[in-house]
């Protein structure tokens, strides 16, 4: 399994430390952007995406929950993410030209859904997106506890994957731990990020080897 903290859950009165044990351990980055408006929180904008990117050294993954993600391709590419997702909620009919868009500026595209998006309207995008987010609580907030039908969504999606041939990775980002990562690998998850979980543990690094492991 492919871990990728997300740093909203690190200590930002000393994210450097936080991003230097990410990139020792883990495998991604993962880096939540909300503009308030799609999402009601604000976590963080571009210029601490580009300190973090100074010293980060594995592929940091950016999770556009904004609601215009196709402004901001351009700045992310430039600022070094290799992964960029949004959400169909914000790109609707959009959606195929988005992943075109970040295509050509050399970096992956991921389509993200909340939960409550059926997960059905990913399966058009086999083939053309690299991965798939699927949200296991609503986006916009840390520490929200597990929804397990994401489990089922995760088994649905990568049947169709595999019916199509695809190599599409399905990333899963919401309340992931140690406790229910097995489920999440079994139903066919390839990436989890987990934040709280893995920076509210007593040893960070120690957990996300745990993550890597099952």
């Amino acid at each position: 399994m492919k871990v990728a903290p997300s740093i909203l859950g690190a200590d930002f009165l000393h994210l450097e430390k936080d991003i230097n044990m990410v990139s020792s351990a883990a495998d991604w980055a993962h880096l939540d952007i909300m503009d308030g408006t799609f999402v009601p929180n604000i976590s963080f904008g571009f210029p601490v995406v580009e300190h973090i990117g100074r010293i980060c050294t594995v592929p940091m993954d950016a999770h556009l929950m904004v609601v215009h993600p196709e402004r901001w391709f351009e700045t992310l590419q430039k600022l070094g993410c290799s992964y960029v997702s949004f959400h169909l909620e914000a790109a609707g009919c959009k959606t195929g030209k988005y992943i075109k868009a970040i295509h050509k500026l050399g970096m992956k595209a991921g389509v993200a859904i909340d939960p409550d998006v059926p997960v059905e309207k990913l399966y058009k995008y086999i083939g053309k997106a690299d991965f798939f987010l699927i949200m296991s609580v609503f986006a916009g907030f840390g520490g929200q506890k597990f929804i397990y039908e994401a489990v089922d969504r995760i088994i649905a999606l990568r049947e169709q994957i595999k019916k199509k041939g695809a190599s599409t990775l399905i990333e899963v980002d919401g309340g992931v731990n140690t406790q229910n990562a097995v489920a999440l690998k079994d139903a066919g998850a390839d990436v989890l990020v987990a934040g709280s979980a893995v920076f509210k543990a007593e040893d960070p690094a120690a957990y996300i080897k745990e993550l890597q492991s099952i």
